[in-house]
């Protein structure tokens, strides 16, 4: 077979099904890149310094000095954003040889647990950081000295500490790495002499993820506290407030929990109403009763300003609160897909600061069946859900009911000083009931689901799942689009735009699916919308990857609209990167639609000329850019057209065979795409007498060399005999075609043609001999 797809492309090219209520659509990926496919486009710039390490985490992004920090094994790193092998500043920070010897005591370390995993950087002013890792399970925090050297050093006098600038650090940083010295104006080291316990902050165990968060001095974090993870909580340290947390082995709060995601998200104008959510997974509490699920997504919640309660619940939270997001898809045959395993969170803020987007990725429990989902749901939601009724177990079979009884004042989960409040200064003045109130009923009983009660993109039957996702609010000439960047567990990164198809259903239309990594699974990602870069990181490496890639959607203004792409347009001679800051009269998009007919008039292919001899084959090449697009050839003679029969069709173009007079004629080249279509390519194919071409050979073969070497290409006296029409116009052909050549390529062919003579002569030597 002619141009088989390799195994892989098969994969990334499975049609995956969407489905809205009782509609399906089906998806496919419109261009696919693997790895060397991406790398040759120069849209991707791999962090190229190895070191000994993995487990590779983007831990923090700061816009405003253009820095990029990531976290790994027993170092932190410090990239450019604008290119992240421009200098980079790396810290050594390893756990010392003595805790690394009583970790393997403990019988850890057979899978290399037994190290400083970095999990946690925060901001903590303009000059420094907090950085937290597992210390070889025994977590450990210190400050970082971070930015322009002018700026650390007037900080450092604002704070008034002591002179330490000159000072050598006592744990190892790009010193091991002179070569990434030349940056000498930037500080990236850890603050000499501090070390912090980390318990509270970062979990022992590599393996279990954690979240925080700073705010005011204040380090909130969803943790595992103890070394063999079986206390979990939500933890404040830090600041001038009093330590706090969930409460201890109450399986009502948490339940064996996953942190994923965790933000301050204000309530209202009122500061005192402020409030921290964080989102989890965690078992279920109903799981043995095998109808309902094993685990179950999670939104959670509590005041920033909540100081424990006075009698009961000291120092535990007093507003905490959490509800059950919903994740789900009916299918054509009635039968409900439940998508419980949340894996990752991203909060799109909007105009209103108090309601952001949240865009939750799912996966689906167990391993049998592999599918993904991606949900988003409003503020708006989620607050009614934590203003209404509480769920309570009653009843002989002990089940979950809405708790009918008297809500005490104030209302559990009101935070104090608050709208509802304003005479109750701290959580320690709240009311005995109300405090005992929520300690015993932490669960809101309904639970949050999704804008429309459907989800944004859904796979199923794949095979792979979604592992990290980010999305990017693009302007287009038509109206601003969401566009999805959804990380999968086999390095891949698809780039994903929903589109409003009718009242009852969305459009689903995949852009572009790129191998960012061509095994480890995608893990942690971040996206610049100001640079116009996504930054993408596995166990063994980051990824710089462009936004875009207009180019490669094709030559014609066509392939271009039927993209879709919201980062690209057609200004008039190629695909290229879209700005609202663009003329629009110039710039053809329609991201809507995709409808060229209305965006490209007078932009039509161009007509080729290609030569075929009688009783050969001949391939004529068309290759629309998208995979979805549908491709058929019509053959044109004497102002008629019909469907091209003879054929052998590839996903390159046709092959004919057996060529003779009556296959000479104009080949038009259809993809229909989106109910659109278009001439790809026009192929204007010329038959040469067979009995003429050999004897034209001949003659070729018999010239004597200095005439082959008197140039690249010399007509010979057969261009100037009455030869037929077509033996002329086969010669301008060969003559174009080596003026097109640049003098490199020409000397190439000059020598390839000396080797086939040399090959020629001696095999009609030996034939003599």
């Amino acid at each position: 077979a002619f141009f088989q797809p390799p195994k892989f492309l098969s994969s990334l090219t499975n049609r995956s099904t969407v489905c809205f209520f009782l509609k399906c659509t089906k998806s496919t990926d419109r261009t696919t890149y693997f790895h060397t496919e991406l790398m040759d486009t120069r849209a991707a710039r791999p962090f190229s310094f190895s070191f000994n390490t993995s487990d590779y985490r983007i831990l923090l992004m700061d816009q405003d000095q253009g820095r990029l920090y990531l976290g790994s094994r027993e170092y932190l790193v410090a990239l450019d954003m604008h290119n992240v092998n421009k200098e980079p500043l790396i810290i050594h920070w390893p756990a010392s040889a003595k805790r690394k010897g009583e970790c393997q005591m403990t019988g850890k370390g057979r899978q290399g647990e037994c190290a400083n995993f970095v999990r946690l950087i925060e901001p903590w002013n303009r000059t420094h950081l907090y950085t937290c890792g597992t210390g070889a399970y025994q977590p450990i925090c210190t400050f970082i000295n971070r930015g322009w050297r002018a700026e650390v050093s007037r900080g450092k006098r604002r704070e008034k500490k002591k002179k330490t600038t000159n000072a050598a650090p006592r744990v190892g940083f790009t010193a091991r790495f002179p070569q990434l010295q030349a940056w000498k104006d930037y500080l990236f080291r850890l603050v000499p002499g501090y070390v912090d316990s980390g318990k509270g902050k970062c979990s022992y165990d590599p393996k279990q993820e954690n979240i925080a968060v700073l705010i005011h001095g204040n380090l909130y974090a969803g943790v595992h506290i103890d070394f063999m993870s079986t206390d979990a909580a939500l933890f404040r340290t830090m600041g001038g407030r009093t330590a706090i947390r969930t409460e201890q082995y109450d399986s009502r709060w948490l339940n064996e929990p996953v942190f994923v995601q965790i933000q301050q998200i204000p309530d209202s104008a009122e500061k005192n109403d402020d409030k921290l959510y964080f989102f989890f997974r965690e078992k279920s509490l109903d799981s043995s009763g095998g109808a309902s699920p094993s685990v179950l997504a999670r939104v959670g919640r509590v005041c920033l300003n909540d100081e424990g309660g006075q009698k009961s619940l000291v120092n535990r939270w007093t507003t905490f609160l959490k509800a059950r997001l919903i994740c789900s898809v009916i299918g054509e045959d009635g039968v409900e897909t439940r998508f419980d395993e949340l894996r990752d969170v991203f909060i799109q803020p909007t105009q209103d600061e108090r309601n952001p987007m949240v865009y939750a990725l799912f996966t689906t429990a167990g391993s049998v069946f592999k599918g993904s989902a991606v949900c988003v749901y409003s503020m708006a939601d989620i607050r009614n859900v934590f203003n209404g009724p509480f769920a309570h177990k009653h009843g002989h079979n002990y089940q979950w009911t809405e708790y009918t009884g008297k809500i005490p004042y104030p209302r559990p989960g009101t935070c104090p000083g608050g709208t509802f409040t304003p005479g109750i200064r701290s959580s320690k003045n709240f009311s005995d009931e109300a405090v005992n109130f929520i300690r015993a009923h932490p669960l809101m009983f309904h639970p949050v689901y999704p804008i429309h009660r459907r989800p944004l993109v859904v796979r199923t039957g794949v095979d792979y799942r979604f592992t990290a996702m980010v999305v990017d609010q693009v302007d287009a000439v038509d109206g601003r689009y969401e566009v999805l960047f959804l990380g999968t567990d086999r390095g891949t990164v698809q780039k994903v735009i929903v589109l409003p198809k009718d009242p009852t259903s969305m459009e689903e239309l995949t852009l572009e699916e790129v191998e960012v990594f061509r095994v480890p699974a995608v893990k942690t990602m971040k996206i610049s919308s100001k640079r116009q870069q996504l930054y993408v990181s596995s166990d063994a490496g980051l990824t710089q990857v462009s936004l875009h890639r207009c180019g490669v959607y094709g030559r014609a203004c066509s392939d271009c609209c039927l993209a879709r792409d919201p980062y690209c347009a057609w200004d008039g001679e190629s695909c290229s990167a879209f700005t609202p800051s663009t003329k629009r009269r110039s710039r053809r998009q329609d991201v809507k639609h995709g409808d060229p007919l209305r965006q490209c008039r007078g932009f039509n292919a161009k007509e080729t000329v290609q030569f075929g001899v009688e009783g050969s084959s001949t391939f004529l090449e068309c290759q629309p850019r998208s995979p979805q697009a549908t491709v058929k050839w019509l053959f044109q003679r004497e102002g008629k057209r019909k469907l091209v029969r003879k054929k052998r069709e590839t996903n390159h173009g046709i092959l004919l065979k057996s060529l003779n007079q009556s296959d000479a004629g104009l080949y038009h080249c259809l993809a229909t795409e989106n109910n659109f279509k278009h001439t790809v390519a026009r192929v204007a194919l010329r038959i040469l007498d067979r009995d003429i071409v050999l004897a034209l050979t001949d003659q070729d073969e018999e010239e004597e060399p200095k005439t082959r070497q008197a140039g690249p290409y010399v007509q010979s006296s057969v261009a100037s005999t009455p030869f037929p029409p077509e033996i002329r116009l086969i010669n301008q052909y060969c003559q174009s075609y080596w003026e097109q050549l640049s003098p490199k390529q020409q000397q190439q062919q000059q020598q390839q043609r000396k080797r086939t003579s040399r090959r020629h002569t001696e095999s009609q030597d030996q034939g003599l001999g």
